[in-house]
């Protein structure tokens, strides 16, 4: 069977972001944020205790996600050079997801008096998830030619974002009608959905998990000891991007848009509740506009840019990302809540997906050490998550708002937007030597 733009091969690769991507809408995003404030109130006093410390119970909330995200910044690279050295790298998207579904399930015992153990299956799952997706994201130059990998990785996110409504619907049906289920039980709702979460990505990853190649051992390498064989293969990696100038180029470039992105997308929930006082069903309603608008952005960014060209689509994306901040920081009603809300949907889908296929089309072609240059990929994302919202966190601190938290993002995407010029006046030379044309 032929591996590469083969149809079934990329639907299972498909599968895999629509069977994860309901933990991030409903965990990280949507029912686990409004449950786990709700039960750590405490009379209005928002502390809550953690292994004999004190924490103001959101603020634990992000320690234990940014912690998460450190974690598995830190533990990939060894991870994918491993997995690029034994040619398992379908191995280790099977663990990581069993750790992030099991984690979710695990939440449905999840109580007040619980927080501890709360805390940890929440960080667990962010660990799971994010394990996963490196492993998924380095099939792409594997199983799609450079001239179908736009399409491919746009599919992906359609597929994540399509899955992820159908799920978070079923999860709201029980949330805002448990009388319908003769759910007495206020928990209930939310425990439940936490349990379907895990339940449906283990289901549904068992598509990739039968149909995906099992991943191609690196045979240049020759290292008894696998440990030090995968810190090996990590420095040749590093070795290897500081020879690929274009490449070296878009890192940056993306790891300063992604720490606007990726803390937006975590914080607009909080923001609307908080600087605009919208209610639950408001705040579900412009959710679910992100996810379906996100579909169309994908699909949308992903035509574009087989036209104009990867690097100026997304210069395109992250100059409205620019516009989306500074509207936030004027915004007063819901009405305009919703519009911004539309146009981050757009943005979100389409520069999440140019993002990773650009990355792809870099890569040289072909080789078998994908897993370990693709985690240098998440790392920087992961890493960028963190800076992100430590700053977002640390300014609204400072400043006792939001809104200016957001307009400081502003600053980040305007440095990703330097980067990505240097990279189109490289691209532009390089365009004599390499075919580029479709980037």
């Amino acid at each position: 069977m032929q591996l590469k733009d083969n149809k079934r091969t990329i639907w299972s690769w498909a599968m895999f972001d629509w069977a994860n991507s309901a933990y991030n809408l409903v965990i990280t995003t949507t029912i686990f944020p409004a449950y786990y404030t709700a039960i750590t109130a405490n009379n209005g006093t928002h502390k809550v205790d953690f292994f004999g410390h004190t924490f103001i119970n959101t603020a634990l909330a992000d320690y234990a996600l940014a912690a998460a995200y450190l974690v598995i910044a830190l533990m990939l690279p060894v991870l994918t050079a491993i997995a690029d050295f034994r040619g398992n790298k379908k191995v280790f998207m099977q663990f990581f997801t069993m750790i992030g579904a099991i984690s979710c399930g695990l939440l449905f015992f999840f109580h007040k008096n619980d927080i501890e153990m709360g805390i940890i299956c929440f960080a667990m799952a962010a660990i799971g998830y994010c394990g996963g997706f490196v492993f998924y994201n380095s099939y792409l130059p594997q199983i799609a030619s450079i001239e179908m990998q736009n399409k491919v990785s746009a599919k992906g996110f359609t597929y994540g974002y399509i899955g992820s409504v159908l799920l978070q619907l079923i999860c709201f049906a029980f949330v805002l009608k448990p009388d319908w289920f003769g759910i007495t039980d206020a928990s209930l709702p939310p425990r439940l959905s936490f349990l379907l979460v895990g339940v449906w990505w283990i289901a549904f990853a068992q598509i990739p998990f039968t149909i995906l190649p099992k991943g191609e051992p690196n045979t240049t390498a020759q290292h008894k000891n696998i440990i030090k064989g995968g810190f090996a293969e990590l420095g040749k990696v590093w070795k290897k991007i500081g020879q690929m100038p274009l490449l070296k180029k878009f890192l940056p470039a993306f790891f300063f848009y992604s720490m606007g992105v990726q803390t937006v997308m975590l914080v607009a929930t909080s923001f609307g509740a908080k600087e605009l006082g919208l209610p639950q069903e408001a705040l579900i309603a412009i959710i679910l506009i992100i996810q379906l608008v996100a579909i169309g952005g994908a699909i949308l960014m992903s035509r574009l840019a087989v036209k104009f060209g990867n690097v100026r689509i997304l210069l395109i994306v992250v100059m409205l990302w620019i516009v989306v901040c500074v509207s936030a920081y004027f915004i007063t009603t819901a009405t305009q809540f919703y519009i911004l809300a539309t146009l981050v949907g757009l943005v979100m889908g389409g520069i999440q997906s140019l993002s990773r296929s650009t990355y792809s089309k870099y890569l040289p072609q072909n080789i078998p050490d994908t897993a370990s240059f693709f985690s240098f990929f998440d790392v920087t994302e992961k890493l960028a998550i963190v800076g992100g919202l430590f700053s977002f966190g640390f300014i609204e601190e400072l400043s006792g708002s939001m809104r200016n938290s957001t307009l400081a993002l502003c600053v980040y995407f305007a440095i990703g937007l330097i980067f990505l010029f240097v990279l189109l006046s490289a691209e532009k030379k390089a365009v004599k030597n390499v075919d580029f044309s479709a980037v």
